[in-house]
């Protein structure tokens, strides 16, 4: 599962996609892999990376988030440490960016150091969010977001959930419509990730399975 140095993660909103990139770091690091994680999505104001960073830190993950993250500061910018990603050969890298036509014009910046490097960009996709509900409708949003981030989706990975009442049939439900559209696009399903719990009984006919454990806290959890 961990093949590609850079892993750049996008999704709509809703999608999952900030806890897919916290969940598939902390597997990474579990893997005896050195492991960054940076958080690329300006545009979200609650910068739910930096919530968990210290438990990140703790585990030997390194953290690089947008300049004053969590702070009354409108509009966060890119730290310069991001530069040190793509200079540290010996790290893994996962990249958490933001599912709209802004989020992803940032990690466009970087495209020339990304497309020389050893990359995979997964779009993380929930069938039970607005706008991604559809095989045509997914497709219309990959298509925005290669066209800002000049970039080709080369991974899905399937999210599909209701939350706390995600079980193994919605998951199957959703898995169907990813994979309507790799069939489609000719892009291939990397994995389905899913919560311990959600995923009892489920096994998908493509790719892998990324178990996450509850990481990220919505604002009405705080």
């Amino acid at each position: 599962m961990f093949k590609k140095r850079i892993n750049i993660f996008t999704g709509y909103f809703g999608s999952g996609k900030t806890e897919v990139s916290v969940n598939y770091a902390l597997r990474m690091a579990e893997a005896g892999y050195k492991t960054a994680i940076a958080d690329f999505d300006i545009v979200n104001p609650y910068f739910r990376t930096a919530d968990v960073k210290d438990f990140l830190s703790d585990r030997g993950i390194w953290v690089v988030l947008p300049v004053y993250a969590n702070t009354n500061v409108d509009v966060p910018a890119l730290s310069g440490e991001v530069n040190a990603l793509f200079q540290k050969k010996d790290y893994k890298v996962v990249l958490d960016v933001g599912g709209d036509d802004l989020g992803a014009r940032a990690v466009s910046r970087y495209r020339n150091e990304i497309v020389q490097d050893d990359y995979e960009l997964f779009f993380v996709i929930n069938t039970k969010r607005p706008l991604t509900e559809t095989a045509d409708e997914i497709c219309e949003v990959i298509a925005s977001i290669e066209n800002s981030a000049r970039m080709k989706v080369t991974k899905l990975v399937n999210n599909t959930n209701l939350l706390s009442e995600t079980h193994a049939d919605i998951i199957r439900e959703g898995f169907n419509i990813v994979r309507e559209v790799s069939d489609r696009l000719n892009i291939p399903i990397a994995f389905t990730s899913g919560m311990r719990e959600s995923l009892a009984g489920f096994r998908p006919e493509k790719g892998d399975i990324l178990i996450m454990d509850k990481m990220i806290k919505l604002p009405w959890e705080e």
